[in-house]
Order: structure tokens, then C-alpha cells, then sequence
């Protein structure tokens, strides 16, 4: 029976009760399409609204950490592949850029140009793939058909510098495994001149699209205190107004020559960190062409003994990775095999603000919020 607070007369005469909500938990995951990886999220719902989120990780643990404290320090570049396994050139550059720093080795130039090629070509690939899938989330088919196209153009690159396509294992303490192949220069620049003209189109297409727009404007607003309180890195940083980007701040190998222009935006919302990395993949094209065009000769690589000790020490090297600031904290014992490998996944850090950027919005915003934080699990749960 309702009670007195619950009925009200009807304007004919007589009692109807009011309906009344009630709290729902929903579990999404870890399994839904739309989670990005194998993640899952303990919805408190009122009716449409998302009163709290709980985010349950871990369905994805292999325990890289400790798997490369039982490998030698070469055979543990192999393993960084698995973080983020969107982006191993970029983790592969972290894990050795570590031991370099701490061994106090200077890759030569020319590794450092090829470094910085790879790594732009692996933050558009890993780009290409945050647009496709995101614009798949929101109800659009098109887009993951064209980023998906153009990222093959960029694995054939990999598979004929390294000899494989997604794990490729080619950086090497003091340089790279291999130089590029003869008219890899070439391939590379005819590829890059294709990805721009297809990028603009894929702009074309989502920018300015009514219900794209509507989906991702104003949904999920992060101001720049909050962005930093978080330690967030990456474009989900610089889409809120902050200009950080580790290449110009804190430069490394050959970004010390070829600068940066960080991609920023004030807006702080879905459509912004969607926009920063549409944008970052024009400026890595640019990179790329001014390394090419600046590609110096020499080695790729420094010598080096085949049972690698670094000293005993510890160190902490960081990258700009697709997701934000890769770090590895590096501890030494003198032993072939690391004593610890620390890795600071941007992914991790930038899923802590997932709850506070789900309450008060609809369910349905939970997709598109989800999806503007490009999280890869692999690095989550590592």
C-alpha cells in the first residue's frame, strides 16, 4: 500500500499511486562491446542516470612487472610490447631508454631519427585506432574501415623494417635492431602523403557531423585543475588547456632537434581529447617528413656486451607514448636481469577519473565518456 506522500487524488476523483525509481546496479563488462578491452563497470543507476561507477581491472593481468625481473635486460624488450600493445614501438623506446640512461649510453643520431620516425608512425597508428573505434561506439561504421585501411599502411612499414607487423621487438639497448631497408625512406614518405589526404577526409566526416557533435560536446568536461589533481597525461591533459607534452618539455634523443608542436585545446570535453588526437596525427606526419628529410648518416647503434649489466642504480625514463607519460623506474643490482622494472601506464593513471566523469550523466553518455579516454587494458592491468 503507498503511502500518503506516495498518492495523489486524481482531478475525476479517486487515488492513483505514483510510480517511484529505485536504485540499479548494472554490471558492463567484461564483455561489452564498448569496453575497450577486457575491463568491468559497476553501474549505481537511477532510472538513466549514473549515480556511481566502480571500474574492476585485473581480467587482463600477466604480470609483465614481474616477468621482466626473470628475463636478462635484452630479452625483456620483447615483453613491452604486451603493455600497450597498440603502441610497442613507443613502450620498447621507454624500457631501453631507461637502461641507457642509466648505463650512460648515447644512441647515435642516426638511431635516434629512426627512433623518432617509428614512434611518431606508432602514435598515428594507435590514434587511427582510438578515432575508428570511437566513432564505432557513437553509431558510426564508416570511420574504423578508413583507420583501419590507413594502420595496415603502417604495420607493412613495421613488417619491413623489423621483420614483423604488431610486436615488432627492434629497439635495442644503444640504437635499433636494424637500418631502414633500401627505398624504406620512400615507401615511407609516399605513405605518409596518402594518410594526410585520408585524414582530412576522416575530419570531413566526423568533425561538424550533427550527431557526433552532439554526442561529444559538452559530455564529460574535465577542467585543468582537476586534469592535473588526477595526473593525467597525454591528450586527455592537453585537451583540457594544459600544455605538456614530454617532447618539449622534457625532450629526449632526437626530439632535443626536431620540436614538437603540442596539440591543445580549451574545451576539456569528449569532442576535445577526439579532436587533440585528429590533430596529432597531422603533426607526427610532420615529424616524420622533417626526420626524413634531416635523416643523418653513421651507425645505428652503439656497441654493447651480449650479457648486458647495467651498474647497480636506479633510474626513471620517460615518453611521450600515444596514452600519455610512459615511465619505466629501472632498479639495478648489477646483474643481467633487472631487480625491478616499475612501469607507470598513462592508461592506469587515466582511468582513476572514469567515476567522476560518469555521475550525473545518462547511460548512454557512459560509451561516449569511456571511449574519449582511449585506455588500452593491457596497460592497466600489465
Amino acid at each position: 500500500m503507498a503511502t500518503d506522500q506516495e498518492m495523489k487524488i486524481h482531478p475525476e476523483g479517486g487515488v492513483i499511486e505514483e510510480s517511484k525509481s529505485q536504485e540499479m546496479l548494472l554490471n558492463m563488462g567484461p564483455q561489452h562491446p564498448s569496453t575497450h578491452g577486457v575491463l568491468r563497470l559497476m553501474l549505481k543507476l537511477e532510472g538513466e542516470t549514473v549515480l556511481d561507477c566502480t571500474p574492476v581491472i585485473g581480467y587482463l593481468h600477466r604480470g609483465i612487472e614481474k616477468i621482466l625481473e626473470n628475463r636478462t635486460v635484452m630479452a625483456g624488450i620483447r615483453y613491452m610490447d604486451n603493455s600497450d600493445y597498440l603502441s610497442p614501438m613507443l613502450n620498447e623506446t621507454a624500457y631501453v631508454g631507461a637502461v641507457e640512461q642509466l648505463m650512460g649510453i648515447e644512441p647515435p643520431r642516426r638511431a635516434q631519427y629512426i627512433r623518432l620516425i617509428t614512434n611518431e608512425l606508432q602514435r598515428i597508428a594507435s590514434h587511427l585506432v582510438a578515432l575508428g573505434t570511437y566513432g564505432m561506439d557513437l553509431g558510426a561504421f564508416t570511420p574504423i574501415l578508413w583507420t583501419f585501411r590507413d594502420r595496415e599502411g603502417i604495420l607493412d612499414l613495421f613488417e619491413a623494417l623489423g621483420g614483423s607487423r604488431f610486436n615488432v621487438n627492434y629497439m635495442r639497448v644503444g640504437g635499433v635492431l636494424h637500418d631502414t631497408p633500401s627505398g624504406w625512406l620512400t615507401q615511407c614518405e609516399k605513405f605518409l602523403d596518402e594518410l594526410e589526404k585520408n585524414t582530412k577526409e576522416l575530419d570531413t566526416l566526423l568533425t561538424g557531423n550533427e550527431i557526433f557533435m552532439a554526442r561529444t560536446q559538452g559530455v564529460g568536461y574535465i577542467d585543468p585543475q582537476q586534469a592535473m589533481a588526477y595526473g593525467l597525461t597525454g591528450p586527455m591533459l592537453r585537451a583540457s588547456g594544459v600544455n605538456w607534452d614530454l617532447r618539449v618539455n622534457r625532450p629526449y634523443m632526437a626530439y632535443r632537434e626536431i620540436p614538437v608542436n603540442p596539440q591543445v585545446r580549451q574545451e576539456g570535453d569528449c569532442f576535445a581529447r577526439y579532436y587533440v588526437r585528429l590533430n596529432e596525427i597531422f603533426e607526427s606526419i610532420r615529424l616524420c617528413r622533417e626526420a626524413i628529410d634531416k635523416m643523418p648518416g653513421g651507425p645505428i647503434s652503439t656497441r654493447t656486451p651480449i650479457a648486458l649489466r647495467p651498474p647497480r642504480g636506479e633510474t626513471y625514463f620517460a615518453v611521450e607514448s600515444s596514452k600519455g607519460e610512459l615511465g619505466v623506474y629501472f632498479i639495478s643490482d648489477g646483474s643481467e636481469y633487472p631487480w625491478r622494472a616499475k612501469l607507470r601506464g598513462p592508461s592506469f593513471i587515466n582511468l582513476q577519473i572514469l567515476p567522476e566523469l560518469l555521475r550525473g550523466h545518462k547511460m548512454s553518455d557512459t560509451i561516449a565518456i569511456l571511449g574519449s579516454l582511449d585506455i588500452v587494458l593491457g596497460e592497466v592491468d600489465r
